[in-house]
């Protein structure tokens, strides 16, 4: 049986935390809302608002740019100001926030409350995680209470398309946003009778300084990594971002170092169990986030369904996942930590290497299984993993601790876009070069060599047997990128799975 530490009953958390918690999962539902829910809205916002190509791009990524450079300053604020405090006012200005943004004129409109938008999500979810982790003093509460976060965290993940969609099929584009004035509205009310304040008395003043160097590295290269999966063919800027991003990084680095008061405190990470933790956070996002994406583009492009049934065929990814994290604490009853956690993973390597017998013709049935089996594995590593990471910091430094945790799984997804989405996209364009009909026009056969839609568009323009011959050419193609990204992924899996069962203590 897994011994727990905290056993004491004064350190038990009684009905009013368990009230805060269902409060908490109200920020949680809504930043994973509302990172997806925009998924089906933007074709209609686009139509209304005359959106061009490269302010749709700004529209659906400004948010997350702006989440992921703030993360760790507002850990660390909240921290310093208060936890309880930093969520209110989040809370708030999120719910003020969305109205513009629902009755939104032009693009530029938009773009900007998006980005204030993003500001304020920086705060909510470091706020949560580290007011859980003061509320719940007692280890076995403390792993129940961040799993029903977790929970709600995939949850919402999963279930924002669906909701966009049905809410699209009503109402218009703006009511996705407006999703979020009940829900703060209940937090900004209740939160200061349910919800403590904690701070650390002891810290210093915010270092301006490293919260400018943490957006100059975080900025570039989320933005660099975007635009490489987005645009094969314009290398140049993403590159030269990279570059800058990582140059700011280092200097980040060095400054957290030297300082007795730093903004992330990077000397918890000479601590071998949350260095690994957060590792595997880190490449477990890579190996679910670049299959995600080439799971849905293979359920559009190939299988043939329109975004709104693909997001549906997808949901149970992010479900799984939610349910995964909901047993882990009936399995931590009886099962020690790293062998939950080690366990899982070895079952998404297995889910992963489904993915290596899809072709395009045995679908969806495969598929749904085997993005189920993958991401129920990982609910042990989110539940449990992120637990380790929380505790594994001083109370006072909570926050700090929930922002690494946030940005390794944030920064492994988003290099898990990048890198396997450039290994599918590549494998397609190798399998393409033999494809293409002589005599071809030279354009015509670049479009389709760079994706199914393409070579679809591409086909329609050819006699019978040949546009027949093209398509059926580059689904082989895609299915093909699939099955290595899949084995990829199971690999990832595979070697994190053996790495904690012998590394975590």
């Amino acid at each position: 049986m897994h011994d727990t530490t905290s056993t004491d009953t004064g350190l038990r958390a009684g009905r009013r935390e368990w009230l805060g918690l269902a409060v908490l999962v109200l920020p949680t539902l809504l930043v994973a809302l509302e990172i997806n829910v925009l998924f089906l809205a933007l074709p209609h916002l686009s139509v209304d608002l005359g959106a061009g190509g490269v302010q749709q791009l700004w529209i659906t990524d400004i948010y997350g740019f702006m989440v992921a450079g703030l993360v760790i300053t507002m850990g660390t604020l909240g921290d310093r100001i208060g936890r309880r405090k930093l969520l209110l006012i989040g809370g708030g200005a999120f719910a003020l926030l969305s109205l513009p943004a629902a009755y939104s004129t032009s693009p530029e409109m938009l773009i900007a409350t998006r980005t204030l938008l993003g500001i304020a999500g920086a705060t909510l979810m470091p706020s949560t995680l580290a007011l859980i982790v003061n509320m719940f003093r007692d280890d076995t509460q403390r792993g129940v209470a961040i799993a029903v976060w977790a929970t709600c965290q995939f949850a919402g993940a999963a279930l924002g398309p669906v909701l966009g969609g049905l809410l699209l099929e009503h109402f218009w584009w703006g009511s996705v946003f407006l999703l979020a004035v009940p829900l703060m509205g209940v937090l900004v009310l209740v939160g200061p009778v349910l919800l403590p304040e904690h701070r650390n008395r002891d810290a210093g003043r915010l270092d301006l300084t490293s919260v400018a160097l943490s957006l100059a590295a975080i900025l570039p290269i989320t933005y660099g990594i975007k635009r490489l999966v987005a645009d094969t063919t314009t290398t140049v800027m993403p590159i030269a971002a990279l570059v800058v991003g990582a140059v700011c990084g280092v200097v980040f680095v060095r400054r957290q170092l030297r300082l007795d008061d730093p903004l992330l405190d990077l000397r918890l990470l000479s601590q071998r169990s949350l260095s690994l933790v957060l590792t595997t956070l880190a490449l477990a996002g890579v190996a679910m986030a670049g299959t995600g994406l080439l799971v849905t583009q293979y359920l559009q492009t190939v299988l043939g369904y329109s975004p709104a049934e693909s997001a549906l065929w997808f949901a149970p990814m992010g479900l799984a996942v939610a349910l995964g994290v909901t047993l882990t604490p009936v399995i931590a009853r009886s099962v020690a930590p790293p062998t939950a956690i080690a366990s899982g993973l070895a079952l998404s390597a297995v889910g992963a290497a489904l993915l290596t017998r899809l072709d395009s013709t045995n679908g969806l049935g495969l598929t749904v299984i085997a993005i189920t089996v993958l991401a129920l594995g990982t609910g042990p590593l989110f539940a449990l993993g992120t637990g380790i990471v929380v505790g594994s910091a001083p109370p006072e430094r909570a926050g700090a601790a929930a922002a690494m945790s946030e940005t390794s799984n944030y920064f492994g997804g988003t290099l898990g876009l990048a890198i396997l989405g450039t290994v599918g996209a590549a494998i397609y364009r190798h399998r393409m070069a033999d494809a293409i009909p002589a005599g071809m026009a030279a354009e015509a056969a670049q479009n389709a060599r760079e994706s199914v839609a393409g070579a679809t568009a591409t086909a329609a323009d050819l006699p019978g047997v040949d546009a027949t011959g093209l398509v059926h050419a580059a689904h082989d193609a895609f299915a093909s990128g699939i099955n290595a990204v899949g084995l990829i992924g199971g690999i990832i899996f595979a070697v994190l799975a053996i790495l904690i069962a012998t590394r975590l203590r």
